[in-house]
């Protein structure tokens, strides 16, 4: 954020590591601690602080107030754009700004957000949200599913935890499924993006800023954590678990069940947890097996 920040636009710098951006950034304002001060660049007013990500997150949430509409209105709003054919079950709430593409069938009790945009030809299920989204094509969004709330992140403040602000959208590319009870979140500052044609199963987490690619499959009880990117043509049995900020290479394989805490290269299936390369971890796997098996000697001797 430090990097692609603007004179108008106002960051933050609460870590020694990114120095480095920090020097180099275009921020008109930017929230640091005192330790900090003297790596704000000339032009760029330091706001000193030693609640650097509080200030920040206090002063987004000032800045990027979400609307609020009147309540009492039609359920389906008359400054909601719909195409021809689309199909609107009982309960259903279209907010002002939205617009549903034509043969898209909105099924009872979806719940779609003020300026979303759904594509042609898509299906959202039952009691499904949709906030903070553009969607494409023939994307199917099962009952349940929660797209566009926003990700989990707060900061330590001078009274306790300031969730952080959440100011990004989900980009769903044309083909994609998202199963039922899954959450895509929004952005903190970037969007969370699904490639075409990834499907995703039921109760799957993709959280904050994730990128992932085209032609993936997820199976239930995935998790993906913040800021991952994950190649085309991945694959994730059920109950994978990926930690935040790594890269998973296009056309890796990850096993059911196993914990990734560090890059993939591409192509290769992993295992386990921590999740290594999976001839790895079935050699491993045997050999504890083989142990374990072993009957213990007696250590002693007839008299």
């Amino acid at each position: 954020m430090l990097d692609r920040a603007g004179p108008e636009a106002i960051s933050f710098c609460a870590d020694p590591r990114h120095r480095a951006g920090l020097a180099r950034t275009a921020a008109g304002a930017c929230f640091v601690p005192a330790a900090l001060a003297d790596g704000v660049p000339a032009g760029c007013l330091a706001l000193v602080t030693p609640f650097a990500q509080a200030g920040y997150a206090l002063a987004a949430a000032r800045l990027h107030a979400a609307r609020r509409f009147p309540t009492g209105g039609p359920a389906i709003s008359q400054a909601a754009r719909l195409e021809d054919d689309v199909t609107v079950g009982p309960g259903v709430v279209v907010s002002p700004g939205a617009s549903i593409g034509r043969g898209t069938h909105l099924a009872p009790g979806a719940v779609i957000g003020p300026g979303v945009a759904i594509g042609r030809d898509c299906h959202v299920g039952a009691n499904a949200v949709v906030g903070f989204a553009l969607v494409g094509d023939r994307v199917s969004i099962y009952a349940g599913a929660v797209i566009g709330e926003a990700g989990f992140g707060a900061a330590a403040g001078p009274r306790g935890a300031i969730d952080m602000p959440q100011l990004g959208r989900v980009i769903l590319q044309d083909g994609v499924t998202i199963g039922a009870g899954s959450c895509v979140d929004r952005g903190a500052w970037e969007d969370t993006v699904v490639g075409e044609n990834t499907k995703i199963d039921n109760l799957v987490q993709i959280a904050h800023n994730a990128r992932v690619g085209r032609n993936c499959l997820l199976a239930a009880y995935t998790g993906v954590s913040g800021s991952v990117v994950i190649g085309d043509g991945c694959v994730f049995g059920g109950r994978a678990g990926l930690a935040d900020h790594i890269v998973i290479g296009a056309g890796a394989r990850v096993a059911a069940a196993s914990g990734v805490t560090r890059d993939i290269p591409p192509g290769e299936s992993w295992g386990g947890y921590p999740a290594r390369p999976l001839d790895r971890w079935m050699r491993e796997t045997a050999t504890l097996a083989r142990l374990a098996a072993r009957k213990p000697s007696s250590g002693g001797s007839e008299a």
